[in-house]
């Protein structure tokens, strides 16, 4: 394979110390205002806001340069209503059987249970896809490589975008998800990786009163 013309480093900003630390003060401050929700208004988004949003975590790095992610924009009342039904039945069974006690009682401060009514209600639903191998016309597979990493790094920058367009999400992930292959008609070689519900939220939307660990707790500097 040969190798890729190599070009000087595109657009890079450095920036004096002191805005530096403004900078990161700023951002940490904005991501910290950032909630999962489960109360949305179905108040539609202009679709450019949601290409947006994609074409910033398609800017993501990714093995070899692989980028085996699909994104899959649900907005259809009809489609919204079929994920939602074949969720909750997964959901079901894993509230009613499938998970542990211990399970069961991490997640009761957070008031969750199998009815997932924002999967209708919210403006979209963003199906995120692992694309565990690509297909050559021929039909031969081309490798790919830490596709889940680069996937979950690629979701959580979408995350980010979608909360720096003033817009809230949820991060939904019943397991199995394989419906969601049949639902939306995508290929064996992909993988439902997450379904991030994207929209305002509802007038009286609410929140679980939660903190998260401080610095010291989650890194070390040496």
């Amino acid at each position: 394979m040969k190798s890729a013309p190599m070009v000087p480093l595109p657009a890079y900003q450095e920036y004096p110390p002191e805005q530096m630390l403004s900078r990161s003060r700023d951002f940490l401050a904005d991501l910290r205002r950032r909630r999962t929700v489960r109360h949305f208004s179905p108040r539609p988004v202009p679709p450019e806001v949601i290409e947006n949003c994609l074409a910033a975590a398609a800017t993501a790095p990714s093995g070899a340069n692989m980028q085996p992610w699909h994104f899959v924009v649900v907005s259809d009342p009809g489609l919204k209503q079929r994920i939602r039904l074949a969720a909750e039945e997964v959901e079901r069974a894993f509230y009613h059987g499938r998970a542990s006690e211990e399970w069961l009682e991490a997640l009761e401060p957070l008031n969750v249970d199998e009815h997932k009514p924002y999967l209708e209600t919210a403006s979209c639903l963003i199906v995120i896809f692992e694309v565990r191998y690509g297909v050559n016309p021929d039909g031969s597979r081309i490798r790919h490589y830490y596709t889940r990493e680069s996937v979950g790094i690629a979701t959580g920058m979408l995350i980010a975008a979608v909360h720096n367009a003033g817009l809230v999400s949820l991060t939904h992930t019943p397991s199995p998800m394989d419906f969601l292959n049949e639902i939306l008609n995508r290929p064996t070689n992909e993988k439902p990786f997450l379904l991030l519900v994207v929209g305002y939220p509802a007038e009286d939307a609410q929140v679980p009163e939660i903190s998260k660990k401080s610095l010291d707790e989650i890194a070390t500097f040496y």
